[in-house]
């Protein structure tokens, strides 16, 4: 280095990151001119347990379990491509009345609403003789949505 000068080497600009810019919607929300409604927790439809034979008041009508059409539920142990159905036949003392077939998942117009069968009790197991359950056993959960 003649002369003492040090040459000093060009230094790659440094890039960073702009700071982040922040987040505004294009556009101002506008509140609605109703609250939207919301169901109380007391006000939901319940569910109305029977036995075959038995008669019960479904929120309205009352309803007899009379047989069990079908009953071709998954067992709750074991692995099914479908997972059933259960066919009701039940009388219906009030309204219309009459005897229908009931269908679980599958409401069915009665009087002035609908009747439900939503749940059947007990579970099939797998393994349990044929899976089948004792008629005595069954408990029918029913609901009924309608009459405002």
């Amino acid at each position: 280095m003649a002369g003492g000068h040090v040459r000093a080497r060009p230094v790659a600009p440094v890039h960073t990151a702009p700071a982040p810019m922040p987040y505004a919607p294009p556009y101002a929300p506008v509140p609605s001119p109703e609250p939207l409604p919301r169901a109380a927790p007391d006000q939901a439809p319940s569910l109305t347990y029977a036995r075959l034979g038995e008669s019960v008041t479904v929120d309205g009508p009352r309803v007899t379990p009379l047989q069990v059409l079908e009953d071709s539920r998954c067992p709750m142990n074991a692995r099914c491509v479908w997972a059933g159905q259960v066919r009701l036949k039940v009388r219906i003392d009030s309204g219309t009345g009459g005897v229908v077939e009931l269908t679980t998942g599958k409401p069915a117009m009665v009087a002035d609403g609908t009747l439900e069968l939503v749940e059947v009790r007990p579970e099939k197991m797998a393994g349990t003789g044929n899976g089948a359950v004792r008629p005595a056993d069954y408990r029918f959960g029913l609901r009924f949505m309608g009459g405002y």
